[in-house]
This record gives C-alpha cells, structure tokens and sequence, in this order.
C-alpha cells in the first residue's frame, strides 16, 4: 500500500510515492514558492498528481521548522511565514486523503531507522549536517518528539556558553561550530592563515568565495587544510554526541547531510572526541558511529512511512 512524501526545503519541494519497503515508486520536483497560498497550492498539486490512479492510505509533509504533537500545526518555520499554521486542516480541506506533517529531520531520521543506516537498532540518534544541524531520536523504537512536538532540536543544544550568536537568537549553539556553513568558517580561517591552508586559499581565490563544494572536492583529495577544517567540525560532533550519549545512551549515531559524504573522515575524529567526552569512559559500551544511506531521500521517504503509521496501514 503506498503513502505520499512530501519534503519541503528551502529552493525545492520534493514528493514520492513510496511502497511500504521505503522504495520510491514515483517522483516529483519543483521550486519552493516563497508565498504561503502559493506554497500550499505547490503541496496540494504534488499530492494530487502523484495520487493519480493509485491506491493510497495517507500524505505526509515534512517542514522545517516547530511542529506539534498532534502532527497538524506548524508552530514556526524561519524561512517560510507561517505561525501557528494549520497545515494539516488547510491540507485535508483540499484533498481526500488523511495528511499528516512532521518536522523535516525527524522524517529524514526516521527513514534512516526504517530503512537506512538505523534499521538493525532500537535506539538512535540522527544528526543532518547541512547549512545547521538538524536532528531525529529515536527511543525502543518510537520518534521523540518531545511533550509539546518540538523535541530533538539538536541543532540548538548549547555547547559554548556565550558562544557564537544563532539564528534561534541563542548564543553557543552546536550548530555554529558543527554544520556546514561552521566548516567553511575553518575552511576560510585556514585559507587565510599560511601554511596548510594554501589549496583552501588558491580555490577562494579562483573564484572570489570558499564553497562547499570546493572544501568537499579538497577533502575527497585529502588535503591536508580541508581534513584539518573537517577534524575541527568532527571535535565539535564529538563532543556534542558525548553529551547526548549521557542523556540518550543510543546504540547508534547515524551521521547525513553533504557534509556527511566525507564518510570515514569525518567519522574519525567525531568517535575520537566522543571518547575522550564520554562519562564513565571504559565502563560505557561505544555505540557505532555511521554515515546515512538514504541522503536525499530521506525526508520523502520518512515523511510517507510516518503518514502510513499515522492511520495504521504500517
């Protein structure tokens, strides 16, 4: 029996139908519109078109942003304008299916513990490492979600008192030192320091600006100024993985986003630095550390899985 995903980011919708063995049986792309009317017009279309002539139990949407237990409002979405919207009944005004939506890294966490990188384990945490840090946990087998529905916004865990401002308004967030847009800020201090930082260095200048498809081709080349921005990241992962391990105790951290296509290299100092933080070092079992296998997918795929469990056709 298939269910819809739908995984809205900030430059592209993405939709699938999807069997009930995580597979993509159908899919749809298009741009992200900027005004809400038009965005929930994006949804409904997508939704109805890939419907079309199929049996399907349930949609599901996956959105940035605060969600509520009920997995109907979407309290906040810092790129998109809504507050307080009623996502799920403006949804369900318009097509005849049950619709229900989920935080973006939830879906993506929970397609991994379905079907990815999770799937032999009971108890997982996901980190996405991409321009911030999302984040899924997963406990005996249940998404945490958290009293109110906004749980697991491992992004936002403080790690620098004082530290760097964030985007939540917070100051010391991980996500300043463990995402994306944090290993181009080592990138760029490297570049402009003399030494290992000269290939860093030459690619800014051929264009003007650090990407991060530079710094990931440096890495892919084992540069030795790219791998030391990457070790830096993976510290800062490490130690935050220590600090849920005390509170979580995972079997498993499960480690995507682009910049989780570094694989081992990035893994390596992230185990590295969860050693060295962990609480009751050679007493605790060392859960695995993993790289996702679904990546792009992973939002589509979790947010239909979690509507077909939302009416029971799981």
């Amino acid at each position: 029996m298939h269910a819809i995903g739908i995984d809205i980011g900030g430059t592209k919708i993405a939709g699938g139908l999807v069997d009930e063995f995580g597979t993509i049986v159908a899919a749809e792309r298009v741009p992200t519109p900027q005004e809400p009317a038009e965005l929930l017009d994006a949804i409904v279309g997508m939704i109805t078109s890939l419907s079309d002539g199929e049996q399907v139990v349930a949609a599901g949407v996956a959105a940035p942003g605060f969600i509520d237990a009920a997995q109907s409002t979407v309290y906040y979405t810092p790129n998109i304008n809504w507050r307080n919207e009623p996502l799920r009944a403006r949804l369900e005004a318009r097509i005849d299916l049950p619709v229900f939506i989920d935080n973006d890294a939830n879906a993506a966490g929970w397609a991994e513990f379905r079907y990815g990188a999770g799937r032999l384990y009971s108890d997982m945490v996901t980190l996405t490492i991409g321009t911030g840090v999302g984040g899924a946990i997963v406990v005996r087998d249940t998404l945490l979600r958290g009293g109110f529905g906004a749980g697991a916004e491992i992004g936002h865990m403080r790690v620098v008192p004082g530290g760097l401002p964030c985007g939540c308004g917070a100051h010391g967030c991980i996500e300043q030192y463990g995402s994306g847009r944090a290993l181009l800020r080592y990138a760029n201090e490297l570049a402009d320091a003399a030494g290992i930082g000269q290939s860093l260095a030459e690619a800014r200048r051929r264009t003007g600006k650090l990407t991060g498809d530079d710094v990931g081709r440096l890495i892919a080349e084992e540069d030795p100024g790219a791998l030391a921005a990457l070790r830096t990241l993976g510290r800062w992962l490490g130690e935050a993985s220590a600090s849920l391990s005390a509170v979580l105790d995972p079997q498993v951290f499960v480690f995507g986003g682009g910049v989780a296509a570094a694989g081992d290299a990035l893994l390596e100092p992230i185990r590295a630095a969860y050693l060295e933080n962990l609480p009751a070092r050679g007493y605790h079992p060392e859960p695995d550390f993993l790289i996702a296998e679904l990546f792009n997918d992973a939002g589509v795929v979790g947010a239909a899985d979690l509507a077909r469990l939302g009416v029971g056709a799981a």
